[in-house]
C-alpha cells in the first residue's frame, strides 16, 4: 500500500526488511547495540560482522544509548547502504503515555538522522513490538503518524516504508495506514 505525502511516498510492505534495497533500514536495537535477537539478529547475521563491530565502536566511544536515541552504521553486506539503530521503549518499564512518547522519539530521531545523512529512502520495522512488548495495534498508528507528519514538512526523504515480517503485523499496519 502506498500514499503520496508532499513529494514523498509512504508505504507498507510485508517481507524481510534485510532484503530491501533502500538507503537505510532501521534496527530495533537495545541500548548496548548487542544484536542478539529479533530484527537486530537478522540484520547482523545478513549484514555480516562489520555491523556489530561498528556498533561496538559506537558504544565504546559514547556509552550506551538511551531509549529514543538513534545512531548509524554501514549496512555491511545488506542491500541497504546503512543501518539506523534506534532504541524503542520496553512496554512494561513505562507508563503507556511515556512509552508512546519514547516510541515517537525513536521515530523522530531515526528520521532526523536519515535527513542529516541526506538519505532518500528508509525502511522501519515495527519498533518495540517484539520482545519489548509494545502492543502493535498501539504502535502502528503512532509510527505511521510520525512518518506522515515528517513527510508533510520539509524533507529530503522520498520514500518511507514500514516492513512487516508477518501477515498479522501487516494487517494491523494496513488498518492504521488506511486511517491516515
Amino acid at each position: 500500500m502506498k500514499k503520496i505525502i508532499g513529494h514523498a511516498t509512504l508505504e507498507i510492505v510485508q517481507g524481510d526488511i534485510t532484503a530491501l534495497r533502500v538507503d537505510a533500514i532501521v534496527n530495533a536495537a537495545n541500548g548496548y547495540l548487542k544484536h542478539g535477537g529479533g530484527v537486530a539478529a537478522a540484520i547482523s547475521r545478513k549484514g555480516g560482522p562489520s555491523i556489530q563491530q561498528e556498533s561496538d565502536a559506537i558504544i565504546k566511544r559514547r556509552g550506551p544509548l538511551e531509549t529514543g536515541d538513534a545512531v548509524i552504521t554501514s549496512g555491511g553486506k545488506l542491500p541497504a547502504r546503512f543501518v539506523i539503530h534506534t532504541v524503542g521503549p520496553v512496554w512494561n518499564e513505562h507508563s503507556p503515555a511515556e512509552a508512546d512518547r519514547l516510541l515517537c522519539k525513536a521515530m523522530q530521531n531515526s528520521l532526523a538522522l536519515a535527513e542529516e545523512q541526506r538519505l532518500k529512502s528508509i525502511a522501519f520495522p515495527a519498533i518495540s513490538t517484539g520482545i519489548y512488548g509494545f502492543p502493535i495495534d498501539r504502535a502502528a498508528p503512532l509510527m505511521l503518524a510520525e512518518a506522515a507528519n515528517h513527510l508533510g514538512g520539509r524533507t529530503g526523504l522520498e520514500r518511507v516504508l514500514f516492513c512487516l515480517y508477518d501477515q498479522p503485523g501487516y494487517q494491523v499496519f494496513e488498518s492504521a495506514f488506511r486511517a491516515i
